[in-house]
């Protein structure tokens, strides 16, 4: 470069950086301060999809700092267009008036991170994988502001460069991508730059490149906590302390550790009773295993699949004494020339506990990223451990095809037996023009394939094929109360790996997006005959007829004091068939009594009228056939006291009951067979209740007060559904007072 272009190029550097030392987020957009940013006014609606203007005039500005990456908003509304008022608490998810600024700091469609800022000042953050996987369980630490006044609203934020690992710029520049968007709460209307959308399957590909001068960030923080745990039942109480550790020194390098954490039940998850074969899964809202976890990513089309599911860890130890408890875990993320990396290990307490270790390399190409990834399990009191290896590759060969594609196997070595054998998945995405789209999907898992170890995979032995064409329409006349609709025609093909078929299946769903802000969706499928290979636990099939279930949803967002949602579903199922048909309704309410408290309650009732029930490994293939009824009670509070305060409110209760209706023996074909054997009517009572107070000391330094109870209970009665869902607040196998304190201390 000729001298006086160093010069010149310097002279720019330092006068970008005095203008970006200047930005003050305190949500008053002053010109001078964001002088030399780049400016957006080209904002074009993408929800619903239509890439025509936005319909209220809307302006960003984005500029690289020294201290991170500064974006803000200013948002037209005029009186004609009501404004939502409604406070909101962290990674909410109402319908309100806000602004999203998306972040790919690599610009390689691998990892974004999403920050929302509600128009009064509520903030959620999210991180993007997979193109189109949203996952809310992260938190980050990142500054914002909001302003208003009679035009509109306005608002500032920055992300600090240690946000996130990113790899080494060329030439004093990093070229990241961004997406922009603004939401208007009262018709849902999104309006965007670019034109990209994640009702496409390509999203995070899509965002726009922009060069900013390479700036680097480090930090060191470390988080200690303590907490103390009152068991009211036992009467006895405990308390603990540990500390989290994050070391950022450069933008390649990032440390995290725990040393002795406390997973209390700050969170609750949601209530299931799952009487079948397949795990349900829970997400993990756990701050170490959610902090730049996104390097982990690897995913298949089957639900929730993927190879590294981190609720295994501190989960219910191989001994059955409980949950596990977690004495370290450390993670790194960096990246090296192309290549990202990151490594993960924990280690989990006493003679039953486990370890796990995860390496994962990931390889940007211009339109295609390489990946590997493997897990190890150590289990010494089963003599167990598990290893598995995985390829993926996402490659994006024009603007209209997006395929991927994923290569797995798993060994496992348990009491000096051996077994191994492989998973394969592809997934095809083409999109057409006049909004068609079509979809293809293949998935082979063997019979012996085993992840679930360190990962989750409801079922192995499954050979799976499905092909689906989409049209969406977003023309729609202004008369019309839908603002756009999805229609999706699919049909698929199931076998396990015997050859045996599963069924056979077609799926037509619609969902309509409303111009008051509402959303419709609604879904049929018709099921083929076919056997059920997982009811029996190992010891037989099942034969099973063809069936059909409809479902529909709508929810209403808040209008006045009220917010609305309903739910119900028409199925088969079952040895009956279509012959008796069972189904479910459930209808939720919120109730605002100001912008800052709310009260929700909602019920559903199901009814199973040939709910089958495998009766235990001591009866071999002994089926009970049920009249099943379940009714479930929701009801809580949300009050934003101010901005660092909030007390919550969530109490979960079910009742089951059921009668029993036939016992059934399958001979070898899975033909079922009426049989002999005694089998008991039951009812279950389950309740979960929980308050929770959280104050906010500082930025990711939190006080809790918790209090908590909860119970199972299932007996050997059929005593009606009303009497088993009153039942269960009389349970109390758990009753606890928690406090925790941790703080961040940032060196």
């Amino acid at each position: 470069m000729p001298l006086r272009h160093a010069r010149h190029a310097l002279l720019l550097a330092i006068l970008c950086a005095a203008a970006a030392q200047a930005v003050e987020i305190d949500g008053r957009i002053d010109p001078a301060e964001w002088e030399g940013a780049t400016h957006v006014v080209d904002f074009r609606k993408v929800q619903p999809l239509t890439g025509e203007p936005g319909s209220l005039p809307t302006e960003a500005w984005v500029l690289a700092t020294p201290e991170g990456l500064a974006i803000a908003f200013r948002n037209t509304q005029p009186p004609e267009v009501p404004r939502t008022r409604q406070k909101v608490r962290r990674d909410f998810d109402e319908q309100v008036d806000r602004v999203n600024a998306f972040i790919d700091f690599d610009g390689d469609g691998r990892t974004g991170y999403a920050f929302t800022v509600s128009s009064t000042g509520g903030i959620a953050d999210e991180i993007i994988t997979n193109e189109t996987q949203f996952s809310s369980d992260w938190d980050g630490q990142w500054r914002h502001a909001v302003g208003e006044d009679e035009a509109g609203w306005s608002v500032e934020l920055l992300v600090p460069w240690h946000t996130a690992p990113m790899r080494e710029g060329s030439g004093g520049e990093r070229t990241l991508k961004v997406f922009l968007a603004r939401v208007v709460g009262s018709t849902g209307e999104r309006m965007a730059w670019p034109v990209a959308s994640f009702e496409r399957s390509r999203f995070l590909s899509d965002f726009a490149p922009l060069t900013v001068p390479l700036y680097d960030q480090s930090l060191l923080a470390v988080t200690p906590y303590v907490s103390g745990l009152y068991d009211k039942v036992g009467g006895s109480g405990e308390g603990n302390a540990g500390v989290d550790v994050f070391w950022k020194p450069n933008g390649r390098f990032q440390l995290s550790a725990t040393v002795n954490p406390d997973f209390g039940q700050v969170e609750s998850d949601d209530l299931v009773v799952n009487f079948s074969a397949t795990e349900t899964f829970v997400s993990d809202k756990r701050p170490f295993f959610t902090e730049n976890q996104g390097i982990f990513e690897y995913t298949t089309p089957s639900d929730f699949s993927q190879l590294l599911y981190t609720r295994r860890i501190g989960g219910p130890s191989d001994d059955g004494s409980g949950a596990s408890d977690i004495s370290a875990a450390l993670k790194l993320n960096g990246s090296f020339g192309g290549m990202k990396y990151g490594l993960f290990s924990a280690d989990e307490a006493g003679a039953a506990g486990r370890s796990f270790h995860a390496l994962r390399l990931v390889r940007d190409f211009e339109t295609q990223n390489l990946g590997m990834m493997l897990t190890r399990v150590e289990r010494p009191f089963l003599d167990r451990e598990a290893t598995v290896f995985g390829v993926d590759h996402n490659w994006r060969p024009t603007p209209r095809w997006n395929l991927r594609s994923r290569v797995f196997g798993s060994r496992i070595d348990q009491d000096g037996e051996r077994s191994s054998d492989l998973g394969a998945t592809l997934w095809a995405d083409y999109e057409m023009d006049r909004g068609w789209r079509q979809q293809w999907i293949a998935m082979h898992f063997g019979n012996d394939l085993e992840i679930n170890d360190a990962g989750y995979l409801s079922r192995a032995s499954t050979n799976y094929l499905h092909w689906q064409v989409s049209r969406r329409f977003t023309d729609l006349p202004e008369a019309s109360r839908y603002a756009s609709t999805d229609w999706r025609w699919r049909v698929s093909s199931s076998h396990n790996n015997h050859g045996q078929k599963l069924n056979d299946q077609f799926r037509m769903s619609r969902q309509g997006q409303l111009r008051n802000g509402s959303d419709e969706y609604a879904q049929v499928n018709i099921n083929g005959a076919g056997i059920s290979d997982m009811l029996l636990r190992g010891n037989g099939i099942v034969r099973l007829p063809a069936n059909f279930n409809a479902y529909y949803e709508y929810s209403r967002p808040r209008k006045g004091r009220w917010g609305h949602n309903v739910e119900a579903e028409v199925f088969g199922g079952g040895l009956a068939g279509n012959d008796r048909l069972g189904s479910a309704l459930y209808y939720g309410a919120t109730y605002f009594i100001n912008d800052a408290f709310s009260v929700n309650a909602g019920a559903a009732f199901v009814r199973r009228p040939d709910w089958l029930i495998w009766q235990g490994p001591a009866t071999g293939d002994l089926v009970g056939a049920f009249d099943g009824r379940e009714a479930k009670l929701l009801a809580g509070l949300d009050w934003t006291i101010d901005p660092r305060q909030e007390l919550r409110v969530k109490l979960q209760a079910i009742g089951i009951d059921a009668s029993v209706r036939n016992a059934w023996r399958f001979d070898p074909a899975g033909n079922a067979l009426a049989a002999a054997d005694v089998v008991e009517d039951f009812s279950v009572r389950n309740l979960a209740f929980q308050i929770r107070y959280r104050y906010e000391l500082a930025p990711l330094s939190y006080l809790y007060v918790v209090y908590a109870r909860g119970g199972f209970d299932r007996r050997a009665i059929a005593d009606g559904v009303d009497e088993a869902l009153v039942d269960s607040f009389d349970l109390r196998d758990d009753e606890q007072l928690m406090v925790k304190l941790s703080y961040r201390f940032e060196l």
